[in-house]
Order: structure tokens, then sequence, then C-alpha cells
């Protein structure tokens, strides 16, 4: 169900990590953190929302790291902002979710892994890391996503408006709105 009273209180825009048509009818925006198992369990059925309704929908993932009850997210959501400096985020971000059960109970180790498994420069990321342009990032999807009401992961919003609910509804709210597009 889409709750019209929950906005998208940052706007989609060129500094979000988005896959797919730039112009599409829907836009699915997820506040994720790469360590809670139930964004984990989110991820294939997002691959398949973005499957079906290709040419339809815009994915954006947003950084939502819940810290407390996950103490790797932040290190995981900063090694994929690392990725992206090198042009990687999406490797890294599907591999995170792809192998969360491995990374995860190992911590920082276990991240390192994800590192060596793309191929990317060890060396550069570590200076990456060290950047606090990378923290500030991650901090501003994370207050974007507290103030559009965001209070767990994985946070969905369809064109700008919160989800709640299933993913079958989910992909039927998202096939209601194409339908009304066309």
């Amino acid at each position: 169900m889409l709750h019209e009273d929950s906005i998208l209180a940052v706007p989609v825009s060129a500094r979000d990590h988005t896959q797919g048509n730039p112009h599409a009818v829907v836009t699915l925006v997820e506040y994720g953190d790469f360590q809670c198992p139930a964004c984990g369990g989110a991820y294939p059925l997002v691959k398949q929302i973005q499957h079906r309704y290709a040419g339809n929908l815009r994915f954006v993932f947003r950084h939502f790291p819940l810290s407390q009850a996950h103490p790797y997210a932040q290190l995981a959501a900063e090694l994929a902002e690392a990725a992206a400096v090198e042009g990687r985020f999406w490797a890294m971000h599907d591999w995170l979710y792809e192998n969360q059960a491995g990374w995860a109970p190992r911590g920082a180790a276990g991240l390192e892994t994800g590192v060596r498994a793309l191929g990317l420069d060890e060396v550069a990321i570590a200076a990456t890391l060290r950047n606090p342009d990378i923290d500030a990032r991650i901090r501003g999807d994370f207050m974007g996503g507290v103030r559009s009401g965001v209070n767990g992961t994985p946070s969905f919003y369809v064109n700008g408006y919160l989800y709640q609910g299933d993913f079958d509804t989910l992909v039927h709210a998202i096939g209601r709105v194409i339908a009304r597009q066309q």
C-alpha cells in the first residue's frame, strides 16, 4: 500500500546510485542496510522487479545503516561508496547482498574478501575509505531517510510515496502505476 502522507523528503537526483531507465514511469527507492537480513532477503525480489519492469523502472539505492543492530553496516556502506569511486558501486552492492551470510559474521575481514573478489585495488580502496566525503554521503542518505520517515530497513518508496506491505503487493502496486501512465 502506498502512503500518500509519507513522502520522500529528498528527491532523486544525479548524486543517487541508480539503475534502469532514467525516464522510467516508476522510480523505486530503497533505503537499505547491507548487513540487514531483511534487506538481504529483499535483494533477489528487487532484482525480479527490475527484470519484470525493465524499461519502465528506475531503481535507486540509498544507505540507511542501522549500526546499533548491525555492527558492520556502516563499514559495508563505506566500502560500497569506495567502490563507487572506482565505478563499481553496483558490483559491490550486489556482492554484499549475495554474500551477506559469508561476510557479515566475519566483519571487516569478510568485507576484504569482497574487495578481492571484485578485483578492486586494495590500496586505492583503503585510501578512499579515509576520505570524509564517503561518510558525508552515507550520512546524507541516512538523514534524508529520517526526514522521509524511514524507521527500518528495507524501506521502499514508489514514485516518492512510502510503500508498506509484502513484495507481491509491491509488484502489483508498481504494475498499477505503470498501467495508469500508459
